[in-house]
């Protein structure tokens, strides 16, 4: 244990980095003598303030775990110094016990409000005190852990965004389509009445469905023509690379559905097992919907983006096939919804809605628009589309194209949807 100095006792008297830090706030000397007396021993570090300004000063610097602040003192009261403590970032959940002489009801209720924890009143009992600051201490113990899961969540969230963006950047794949089909995934899952926990986990495996493609060779991933028979084996094992990546990592095994169940079909001509119909997962059905949803309504070098009737319209003739009707359902009567609150929009909300950075209220995982060609009003009457052959592909419409690809060759036949 260091020791430092105490002159005045206004500094910090007893310090570890393993102990807990107590800030004893008193403008008279006799009770910071008094609070020391009965803390000292107790295997806390103890730092002292004889002013609600000094305090606020130590608390930045310190950031100690627990204050004990005095209600009566000159200039700003205690009560005061809490309402000022509770408004400053990152120090503001510091747990707060007051020390006062004051008995009456509206005191502890005016306390109460500016956000104290607990109180201790004078003259102060030995016992009743140290059992009030273990329990605080306790509490604060937990949530300390609390926010160290917290942030290493963020962090591992952090990682995984971070993996997806070099993805998105090997693959060439339009900006952000990662992070929207997770966004509109994570939407359209609270829609259907997925639980808040699922959610989250339903967020990061959207967000992670074509991670497995790390394990594909640039020369079948990046091919600008269509795909021979060969290469689409090869391609279609991306969902067993993905589980292969994911499935060891406890922290990402909730998640592991959509990168390994995406391309299933609800008529079971999917892969990589052929699951058919509810026996493919919930979070994977209805991420398949938003993933065609994505490709469609994104340009791309080999097409123009489909307004949003169009694409309505291509998930309608595939529900039973593709994907599950009742996801269809849902998903398409969202668009619906949020065609309606765009055209109903004044031009300078649409500018805002539109922008990248827009977000709605929500605080939870959000949704962000597709892409910036999306059109308010279909221009012409949507075509309806039939699948008239089973395509290794969700859909294969063969064309050429005037655009080239980053090599300078031209683009051959390519998959509409192109989602491998």
């Amino acid at each position: 244990m260091t020791w430092m100095g105490r002159k005045r006792r206004r500094h910090v008297v007893a310090t570890t980095d393993s102990v807990s830090l107590i800030l004893i706030v008193d403008d008279e000397p006799s009770g910071r003598r008094a609070l020391e007396s009965l803390l000292l021993g107790q295997g806390y570090g103890l730092a002292f303030a004889a002013s609600a300004d000094e305090a606020l000063t130590l608390a930045r610097g310190l950031e100690p775990d627990l204050i004990l602040l005095d209600v009566m003192m000159p200039g700003t009261d205690g009560i005061e110094a809490l309402r000022q403590l509770r408004s400053i970032p990152r120090i503001g959940e510091i747990p707060v016990i007051l020390v006062t002489s004051l008995d009456d009801r509206a005191s502890r209720l005016a306390g109460l409000e500016a956000g104290a924890d607990d109180f201790v009143a004078k003259p102060i009992d030995r016992l009743e005190l140290r059992t009030r600051v273990r329990t605080i201490m306790r509490l604060n113990r937990f949530r300390k852990l609390r926010d160290a899961v917290c942030s290493l969540s963020e962090a591992y969230d952090a990682t995984l965004e971070g993996w997806v963006r070099a993805l998105d950047l090997r693959e060439h794949q339009l900006e952000g389509h990662s992070e929207r089909v997770a966004e509109m995934t994570a939407r359209l899952a609270r829609e259907m009445g997925v639980e808040p926990a699922d959610v989250v986990h339903i967020y990061r495996g959207a967000l992670l469905h074509d991670i497995g493609k790390i394990a594909i060779p640039d020369a079948i991933l990046l091919k600008a023509g269509p795909l021979d028979e060969a290469e689409w084996t090869i391609m279609r094992r991306h969902p067993d690379y993905a589980r292969a990546m994911i499935e060891p990592i406890a922290y990402l095994r909730p998640a592991l559905e959509i990168p390994y169940c995406h391309h299933e079909r609800w008529d079971g001509k999917g892969y990589p097992r052929g699951l058919r119909a509810e026996a493919i997962p919930k979070s994977a059905r209805i991420f398949s919907a938003v993933d065609v949803w994505d490709a469609l309504s994104s340009d791309r070098p080999y097409r123009a983006c489909w307004d949003r009737a169009r694409v309505s319209q291509y998930l309608l003739d595939n529900s039973g096939t593709l994907f599950d009707p009742d996801v269809v359902t849902c998903f398409v009567k969202l668009l619906g919804e949020d065609e309606i609150r765009r055209t109903a929009a004044s031009p300078a909300d649409l500018a805002q809605d539109l922008s990248p950075a827009a977000r709605p209220d929500d605080p939870g995982i959000l949704a962000a628009p597709a892409a910036s060609c999306y059109r308010l009003r279909s221009e012409t009457p949507p075509a309806r589309i039939d699948l008239t052959e089973a395509v290794p592909d969700l859909l294969t419409i063969p064309f050429r194209s005037i655009h080239r690809d980053r090599l300078g060759r031209p683009y051959a036949e390519r998959s509409l949807v192109n989602s491998g």
